[in-house]
């Protein structure tokens, strides 16, 4: 985890990973690079590339009088790393507050997780083997599940993991880590933990370019937190970057240009000045109510993943969380959580948040996700995961529900069920909820309200009921991610097919609307929790089959708020209308594009 600059000789090859692609410009070498967008944003400036150092590993056995020595060594290096992980949580609590810093605190407490500190000296002493071997092995058991996971969530929580090693190892060498790099620079690297982001952005950095990562991992939201502009999944950028040449990294479409020409520079000069405006045009709308311009009132809530996001919503103008993700409590010690700790976590977000709205989706897991799962699937996502694990693991489900019913003394709490494709399903919900509810009422606990229920559709099978299911449940939240992938049988994630990921395609916009429709007349609310909700492009249509709930990105609540305002429901209703009748995702999205520039 040594850092030094790497020497270059060249930079400008031609890119033939499937991750990313280069276009020659008209003059000079300009050269154009594709990745992951993951935090917003534009930066010009001089590439600078971290690569990490190898470090050289002593391969024979111990002898017999080195063992005590080794495991004094491995014990001096996990005091060195807590040490650095300590002053790290410090400077991220100062830089961005509690929100992230908490990452490194899991980090420190799995340092002091005697059971792991417990086999490697217990092996080192066995085995009579250096450290670092040991090390490798006990991590590897981690890994192995999050690596080979076919979700991205749990592949990017592995670079956490990765990082805790190799940080022991590395002090293990008594190696020190250098953080330093000039100022105002572009930092570019194969790889990036949170701890380097938090460490380089002491330098004023402009922002970072990866060549792995995606739009969850843990340095992309650290990113965001920071307002520094990432541009992750490059594939081999960091082999051709030049470090010293000027660079244009667009966090926002997912570009960085390398050598751009002097017209380059300007048309994206005057671009980040139009966001900048744009930027402090919503920021005047983020304390308003969204109307649409005939006064439709449209109400706008939060995804979020952790407690500490609530304290920041008010500065965004977030009416509430739409969808609250449990799994990093699932994941922060590998284990499903105590039945009091989720009560007083999930209790603490309702009384921060009352009177607005707080929806818990149950844990979306799945059978590669769980360390103790007996088997590993070689398709999880059409497997064994979200509410099939919760009916089947019934610990799980009831551990949940009661400390939810628990936590709702404010009556603002609303349980969200993921992956639903049947009826029964649904029923064994709300038979679970019923059963724990009167089983609680009657233990005379505090007057507590029932939560209401709600359903996720984001499979074509939830489509294909979503009279009866509507019918049901006091709400559905469409998750448009999923419900893309599933319909059109694409893995957004997986690069050689990820092109054909479009939700602008016929068959989701028919889907979208049948689902707004069908959820309206049956008097049952409705609102979009994935991606789609933040497209601008995608707000008019959606306008237009009656949806006036959104749930997204908080950071993207302002500039929501002021494209509604643009349209009137009546156009928005004529533009559904013309969109419901093409047949191809090329012809939408130019309609949807042309009726956006009009207004």
């Amino acid at each position: 985890m040594v850092y030094r600059k790497a020497p270059k000789s060249s930079g400008n090859a031609p890119d033939s990973s499937a991750s990313s692609s280069d276009h020659p410009a008209s003059s000079g070498n300009e050269r154009r690079y594709h990745g992951i967008g993951s935090a917003k944003g534009f930066a010009i400036g001089e590439t600078y590339e971290f690569v990490r150092e190898t470090i050289e590993h002593e391969t024979a056995d111990l002898s017999a009088e080195n063992i005590e020595e080794e495991v004094e060594r491995f014990m001096t290096a996990l005091h060195r790393s807590e040490k650095e992980l300590k002053k790290i949580e410090r400077v991220t609590t100062r830089k961005i507050g509690r929100l992230y810093s908490d990452l490194f605190q899991a980090q420190i407490m799995l340092l002091r997780d005697p059971v792991l500190t417990g086999n490697i000296t217990s092996r080192i002493r066995a085995e009579v083997k250096p450290a670092h071997l040991i090390i490798e092995q006990e991590f590897g058991k981690f890994l192995e599940n999050f690596i080979n996971s076919d979700d991205l969530f749990f592949r990017e929580r592995a670079a956490d993991l990765h990082d805790i090693k190799e940080r022991i190892i590395r002090n293990l060498h008594i190696r020190k880590l250098h953080s330093w790099v000039p100022e105002g620079s572009i930092v570019v690297s194969h790889h990036l933990s949170p701890a380097d982001i938090i460490l380089l952005s002491r330098s004023n950095i402009k922002g970072f370019a990866t060549d792995t990562g995606g739009k969850t991992s843990h340095i992309s939201l650290i990113c965001k937190s920071l307002n520094i502009p990432i541009v992750v999944g490059l594939g081999n950028f960091s082999q051709k970057a030049l470090s010293g040449s000027r660079m244009i990294l667009d966090g926002s479409e997912g570009v960085v240009i390398t050598d751009p020409a002097d017209e380059t520079v300007e048309t994206y000069i005057k671009k980040r000045e139009e966001e900048s405006k744009r930027e402090a045009d919503d920021s005047i709308m983020a304390h308003r109510h969204a109307f649409t311009r005939c006064g439709v009132r449209i109400s706008v809530c939060s995804n979020i993943d952790f407690k500490e996001e609530i304290e920041h919503l008010d500065a965004t103008g977030s009416e509430g969380v739409g969808l609250f993700r449990t799994e990093n409590l699932f994941l922060d010690d590998l284990k499903p959580p105590k039945e009091a700790a989720q009560q007083e976590y999930y209790r603490a977000m309702a009384e921060m948040l009352t009177p607005k709205p707080l929806v818990i989706r149950l844990f979306d897991i799945g059978g590669d996700k769980l360390i103790y799962s007996p088997v590993k699937e070689p398709n999880p996502n059409l497997g064994w995961r979200g509410v099939r694990i919760l009916i089947d693991v019934p610990e799980i489900l009831d551990t949940q529900l009661q400390a939810v019913i628990k936590a709702n003394i404010h009556g603002n709490i609303d349980v969200l069920i993921p992956m639903i494709s049947s009826i029964e399903e649904v029923m064994h919900i709300k038979q679970a909820i019923e059963k724990h509810y009167d089983h609680i009422k009657s233990l005379g606990h505090e007057p507590l309200e029932k939560p209401g229920i709600g359903a996720m559709i984001e499979m074509p099978a939830a489509v294909e009921l979503i009279d009866e299911i509507t019918r049901i449940v006091d709400f559905v939240s469409i998750g448009t991610n999923d419900l893309t992938q599933y319909t059109l049988a694409v893995d957004r994630n997986n690069l050689i097919v990820q092109d054909l990921f479009e939700k602008f395609h016929p068959a989701i916009i028919r889907q979208l609307h049948r689902v707004i429709t069908t959820a309206q007349r049956n008097r049952c609310r409705v609102s979009i929790c994935g991606d789609m909700g933040s497209d601008p492009l995608a707000a008019p249509y959606l306008i237009g089959c009656g949806l006036r709930e959104f749930s997204i990105v908080s950071s993207d609540i302002p500039a929501l708020k002021a494209t509604v305002g643009k349209y009137t429901v009546e156009e928005c209703e004529a533009l559904a209308a013309e969109c419901l009748k093409l047949s191809g995702s090329s012809a939408i999205k130019a309609r949807l594009e042309a009726f956006v520039k009009a207004h």
